[in-house]
C-alpha cells in the first residue's frame, strides 16, 4: 500500500469542514485528512501537544489547509508560528477562506503562506479545486527537505 501524504484541514466551520472532506472522496483521493477545528487545536497538533503527542497516530502533514476566520487563534496566527518554528517552516500551507480582502492575502503572503484560495461557492467547484491541490502539491510539487 502506498503511503499517502497527509494534510491538516483547520476549518472552524463544520459546514465547509463537510464539504472539504466530501470533496476529498468526490475526487477519490485518498489522503488521510486530519480536521483541527480551531487554531489553538491545530497548533497542539502540530506541535505533538496533549492529545496528539503520539506521531505515529498524529504525524506531521506533508500539507496544511487553513482559514484564515477563527475564533480566538486565527490563521494568522496558525501560519505564523508554523513559519517561525524550525521543524514546521517547510510545510506548505495554504489558505483556503472566504475572504477576498486584499490585506488578508497581503498578511497571509507576508507571513509565509504558499498559497492563497478562495472557497468555492459550489461543491463542484470544491471538487475542482481539490483536484488541483492534490495534482500540484503532490504530483508536480517537489518538497523541500524535511527540516531538523
Amino acid at each position: 500500500m502506498e503511503n499517502l501524504a497527509q494534510i491538516l484541514l483547520v476549518e472552524d466551520n463544520q459546514m465547509d469542514v463537510v464539504l472539504t472532506l466530501d470533496a476529498f472522496r468526490e475526487a477519490k483521493l485518498k489522503n488521510k485528512i486530519h480536521v483541527a477545528h480551531n487554531g489553538q487545536e491545530a497548533l497542539d497538533y502540530l506541535y505533538g501537544r496533549d492529545k496528539y503527542a503520539n506521531r505515529e497516530e498524529f504525524p506531521l502533514p506533508a500539507l496544511i489547509l487553513l482559514d484564515l476566520k477563527m475564533p480566538g487563534v486565527d490563521g494568522f496566527e496558525v501560519l505564523r508560528q508554523v513559519k517561525s518554528t524550525e521543524k514546521l517552516k517547510r510545510i506548505p500551507v495554504i489558505i483556503l477562506t472566504s475572504s477576498r480582502e486584499e490585506g488578508d492575502r497581503a498578511l497571509s503572503y507576508d507571513i509565509g503562506a504558499n498559497s492563497y484560495l478562495l472557497k468555492p461557492v459550489s461543491f463542484d467547484g470544491f471538487t475542482d479545486v481539490v483536484r488541483k491541490i492534490d495534482d500540484y502539491w503532490f504530483s508536480l510539487n517537489i518538497n523541500p527537505p524535511d527540516s531538523k
